[in-house]
């Protein structure tokens, strides 16, 4: 069986320089250093700079793999690519060296790599240009975070791509950059240890109770680190579906969707792993590192047998799930 990590990052340098200087990159700095605290700070300036060949360099990467037992990776920008704040043409100009960033890098390995580009949420009008320049340069879709400024993804503004999206069969890779929850997580690096999985659960909401999913059944929707905090605890969002009349956007409880969407394994306990499974259903579950960032694992595919043992289940969380989603060759 081919195992297949479905959630492995690139830096791209290109997209570093193209905003260098740019109005409004002093002042992400400055949100982003706020929301860390300075002792994330700290810690994070040195984990990069040990992890850069592993980010930049295909040798790095696929000795990485080798060592983990994976055979191939779906590659996707650093969340730190995204720049939200930038004005239109700079933010077609980063999603296109993005997305060809991405896929020269994948070029250099192309039987084990594979990769995604980048939309801009922040100009809606543009992600339909962005997603087909990335598919025409043979990536399998896109990387989203979990909203932008001013905007949830339940927005109707983005409707036109959301039906492109699932028509052009493109997955859409759900992982969320910072919180804002601001500085009630800016110590003990809450920020991303609790607040990545709070948007992944916020982002999500947004797209079933507003009904994304029910007017466009198509749609794949792929979120990071196991959907956060949401696929384990349906049971109240189903409960404000039933006696909430302004909670019943979507036609059919909460829970429902979570079969209508795949989340990547990264929950780190085989309890956790088991739980998620059970609430989204075997087919929905992908094998996921975060490679090579420290919040990753090195082992997700032992991780995986861990919870699940040798067999079927097995099988289709390391890499039968992938294949299929991604429309890839075994």
């Amino acid at each position: 069986m081919t195992t297949v990590d479905v959630h492995a990052h690139v830096l791209l340098p290109e997209v570093e320089q193209a905003v260098a200087g740019r109005p409004g990159l002093a002042e992400l700095r400055a949100l982003e250093d706020r929301r860390n605290g300075p002792a994330a700070l700290e810690v994070n300036g040195p984990m990069i700079a040990e992890r850069l060949p592993r980010l930049t360099r295909v040798e790095a990467r696929l000795a990485d793999m080798d060592a983990a037992g994976v055979d191939m990776q779906i590659v996707s920008p650093s969340p730190s690519h995204y720049h939200y704040w930038a004005d239109a043409d700079l933010a077609r100009t980063v999603c296109r060296l993005a997305a060809e960033g991405v896929a020269a890098h994948c070029a250099q390995a192309p039987d084990r790599l594979h990769g995604l580009g980048l939309v801009p949420l922040q100009h809606p009008e543009l992600m339909i240009e962005a997603l087909d320049h990335a598919l025409g340069l043979g990536l399998k879709g896109v990387e989203i975070s979990s909203h932008a400024p001013g905007r949830e993804l339940s927005d109707p503004a983005y409707e036109p791509f959301w039906a492109h999206a699932a028509a052009t069969g493109a997955v859409v890779f759900l992982h969320p950059f910072g919180c804002t929850l601001d500085e009630r997580l800016d110590r003990f690096y809450l920020s991303n240890i609790v607040g990545q999985p709070v948007e992944n659960a916020v982002a999500l909401s947004h797209l079933i109770f507003a009904g994304v999913l029910d007017r466009h059944p198509g749609l794949k929707i792929l979120a990071a680190h196991g959907g956060g905090y949401l696929p384990t605890y349906t049971g109240r969002a189903d409960h404000g579906w039933r006696v909430r009349p302004d909670a019943r956007r979507c036609a059919e409880p909460p829970s429902a969707y979570l079969r209508r969407i795949w989340f990547d394994s990264l929950v780190y306990e085989p309890a956790a792993l088991r739980a998620l499974i059970d609430a989204a259903g075997i087919t929905q579950v992908l094998l996921g590192s975060d490679h090579p960032f420290d919040m990753g694992v090195t082992d997700p595919l032992d991780r995986a047998r861990a919870a699940l043992g040798d067999g079927p289940e097995l099988d289709a969380v390391r890499g039968a799930n992938a294949l299929a989603l991604f429309d890839l060759k075994d």
